[in-house]
């Protein structure tokens, strides 16, 4: 049987040390644990032991999910959506999503913005940039980035935040340290033409096999599930 306290304070240290290695501060990176496929029975144990921001990656999961929590857990729950979003979908994640980690597209940004509910706070994404160029990875292309930043920028009712990338799985943690210093080149060469630092805050990369190799190139929320909930059934 998992110790999801165990694992949580596991990782917790993890990440801790690599904070450390690379001088940054713990408090600067956020820990997204990834509910997908997981039960509301974990997720309220997660969120019990000190879990306050939850991944999914399918729209009808999260929607269901953050139903059935509402009065489960005693600590506010804030959502992350870090799957592959369609434009059909997006109408019900407005107004529960804490962060749209997946923006690839003017078009999804526009439906986004569309979708946003006023008088709400415009909706906090960030542009996922596919450095891999796998079929089965999604992501805006990254000589493409610059024409929808532009297109972000010229939407208020969207608070972009930074960049997400999706590395090819690989045994070895170090197989992803090219594609995190490629983001983070990215969001460089981004600040370097004027974009303003509030847009480039976050960097979203790093999963269970590899987040702190992530954490040392400068990654700000990982989004990790296994070394959390254990392998999955």
């Amino acid at each position: 049987m998992t110790d999801l306290a165990a694992n949580l304070t596991a990782v917790r240290e993890r990440i801790a040390a690599a904070a450390a290695r690379s001088n940054r501060r713990t408090e600067d990176i956020t820990l997204v644990a990834v509910s997908k496929t997981r039960s509301v029975e974990e997720i309220a144990a997660a969120v019990e032991s000190g879990v306050l921001d939850l991944g999914e990656n399918y729209v009808q999961e999260l929607v269901a999910k953050a139903e059935q929590l509402r009065g489960v857990t005693g600590a506010p729950v804030r959502w992350h959506f870090i799957g592959h979003l369609q434009r059909n979908k997006v109408k019900y994640l407005s107004g529960l999503c804490t962060l749209i980690h997946s923006l690839d597209s003017p078009r999804l940004a526009e439906e986004i913005a569309r979708r946003a509910v006023p008088p709400a706070d415009p909706q906090p994404v960030l542009i996922q940039v596919d450095l891999a160029g796998e079929a089965t990875k999604s992501g805006c292309p990254e000589d493409q980035v610059p024409a929808l930043v532009e297109t972000v920028l010229g939407l208020p009712e969207l608070d972009w935040q930074g960049l997400m990338t999706i590395t090819p799985y690989a045994e070895d943690p170090e197989s992803s340290r090219p594609y995190y210093r490629r983001l983070a080149a990215l969001r460089d060469a981004l600040a370097a033409r004027g974009v303003p630092a509030r847009n480039l805050r976050h960097l979203s990369m790093g999963m269970s096999n590899d987040y702190e190799v992530a954490i040392e190139e400068g990654a700000t929320l990982v989004r990790v599930g296994t070394a959390i909930f254990g392998p999955r059934q």
